[in-house]
């Protein structure tokens, strides 16, 4: 039997987004990807700004990790989920470089989605 989405713990939920932003991320999967984060995020790395829309075209754009044959070992190192906002920090390693993510998660309308994202090259 498949639980629905409200069966599931709060911290459970924040994992399926995050396990779905890896999927993403290693397939190259846009679609997939515009569906976890809030459409007015933005991405911030140091001395670089994009928003969503901007993110998506570069990953769209770019070598597919999967294509690559790189491994699938991306990882969660941390959530912290208060009431109906959650903090992830992530281990990415992506097309030759390791990215250490922090993504604010909001749950709105039932859902939580990814509202930001600071990454940087570790």
């Amino acid at each position: 039997m498949k639980l629905s989405e409200h069966e599931f713990t709060e911290l459970e939920q924040v994992s399926l987004v995050i396990q779905r932003y890896f999927d993403g991320l290693h397939y190259g999967d846009t679609k997939k990807l515009r569906e976890i984060f809030h459409s007015d995020a933005y991405l911030k790395a140091p001395d670089l700004r994009r928003s969503l829309d901007e993110w998506l075209a570069l990953v769209a754009q770019r070598q597919k990790p999967v294509t690559n044959g790189d491994e699938y070992v991306y990882r969660i190192l941390s959530v912290d989920v208060i009431g109906q906002q959650a903090m992830v920090k992530v281990l990415c390693p992506l097309l030759g470089s390791i990215y250490i993510d922090f993504l604010g998660l909001l749950k709105e309308d039932g859902h939580w989605r990814i509202v930001n994202k600071m990454y940087a090259d570790a």
